[in-house]
């Protein structure tokens, strides 16, 4: 896989026949290697040890009904009283953040009124704060900690 701009992350890797599997520290299980998990797993890392968010608030492949269709957001991280904090959407490292990723952002965040939200491929980051009161975003040059969000 390639190394992304991220801080390493000591994930768990298992192999079975051809398929490279990952530990999901969130979901508790193994998922298979893609190039988009690979940077949802580092992202969820980065979340746990440099954000200082606490792994029980950290939620992924959140399901939710847009326009009568089934979506499934990549990574969710909750306030304490169950509001949402951060919306990350994640790409495979050879997908540019572009228009149509924001575009997929802002439809889920219409749905979950995120304060935050992360588009990232693992080598390009884009971050924003959401005003939900004055609908003023404005861009971010990093996340800050989970006690600030």
């Amino acid at each position: 896989m390639k190394r992304l701009n991220l801080p390493n992350a000591p994930l768990r890797l298992t192999q079975k026949g051809e398929i490279i599997y990952v530990h999901c520290q969130v979901r508790k299980k193994n998922l298979v290697l893609t190039p988009e998990e690979w940077v949802r797993q580092h992202v969820i890392h980065f979340l746990l040890s440099h954000s200082e968010v606490p792994i029980g608030l950290i939620n992924t492949e959140v399901g939710m009904k847009i326009n009568k269709l089934k979506r499934r957001s990549d990574v969710i991280v909750f306030g304490s009283d169950t509001s949402v904090l951060l919306l990350v959407e994640c790409k495979a490292p050879e997908v540019p953040i572009n228009e149509k990723v924001l575009h997929q952002a802002a439809q889920y965040n219409s749905h979950v009124k995120a304060r935050y939200i992360w588009l990232t491929n693992g080598l390009d980051h884009h971050l924003y704060h959401i005003n939900h009161q004055t609908g003023e975003i404005a861009r971010l040059e990093e996340l800050p900690k989970y006690k600030e969000l």
